[in-house]
């Protein structure tokens, strides 16, 4: 399920209903159509703003459609496990705003990246700090608050992989080897490293460390590499993961596994 924003069409905008009553019978066709997905007013921005808000409000009233937040409603449908919840994926798009502060995170995170086909039971996502309502992500969903306002400039495969780097790669579910040569591709896309490089003061040691180990894998500048280093503390070891398995891991500190 994607959130599919609908715009009106010229021919649309030449017929579409002005009466309230009218309105309202067209905006719950459209929706009985479209099956399980998000609405917003902007999905009948081709209509009056008042009369879509006041149709939308009475068919959740009646029970077509669940309010999940202002302006936002969710029409779900009956699964095994009670009724359906939206995808952590769409509702990241609703709650960011033009300064990005929902990322994903967890399976979702390593799902993006190609580490995992599994879906979770449980919704998980990143923030900076926006409260996120409950209604609106669920109330199962996990929240992991605090990433830096740094991760607001970044696209959402770099934060998947700040996420990923931060549980040491144990959301995938291939292969030790095969997780790390995974990373190392990802992580050679042009500009990539640089740019996880340059907001790394932002990351715990334990991802500085990580980034150094594929750095220097991937041949960077030592230069800069060697700035990373001076940023760790030479006596802690840090937990690598399924990323142990990295040429120079030792050499940055990573703990030995097990232990």
């Amino acid at each position: 399920m994607t959130y599919r924003p609908i715009v009106g069409t010229m021919e649309q905008n030449a017929t579409s209903p002005t009466a309230p009553g009218r309105i309202t019978g067209f905006i719950r066709e459209r929706i009985e159509r479209g099956g399980e997905r998000l609405w917003r007013l902007e999905d009948f921005r081709h209509l009056p703003f008042t009369a879509v808000a006041q149709a939308l409000s009475r068919l959740s009233r009646e029970g077509t459609i669940e309010r999940l937040s202002k302006g936002v409603y969710y029409r779900t449908r009956e699964t095994s496990f009670g009724k359906s919840r939206p995808n952590p994926a769409d509702i990241q798009k609703l709650a960011s705003n033009k300064r990005r502060t929902v990322f994903p995170s967890g399976i979702a995170a390593a799902n993006l990246l190609g580490f995992s086909t599994q879906t979770a039971r449980r919704g998980e996502v990143a923030t900076s700090g926006l409260s996120l309502p409950r209604k609106l992500i669920g109330n199962d969903t996990v929240i992991h608050t605090r990433r830096p306002a740094a991760w607001a400039g970044l696209s959402d495969s770099d934060t998947a992989l700040l996420d990923f780097f931060r549980r040491g790669g144990k959301t995938s579910e291939l292969p030790a080897e095969t997780t790390v040569k995974k990373t190392l591709a990802l992580m050679a896309e042009k500009g990539r490293f640089e740019r996880l490089l340059k907001i790394s003061d932002s990351e715990p040691p334990r991802v500085r460390a990580m980034l150094g180990a594929i750095g220097e894998q991937l041949g960077k500048n030592p230069a800069a590499l060697n700035k990373l280093r001076a940023s760790l503390n030479p006596l802690s070891r840090y937990p690598f993961g399924l990323l142990a398995g990295l040429l120079h891991a030792r050499s940055w500190q990573a703990k030995e596994p097990g232990k």
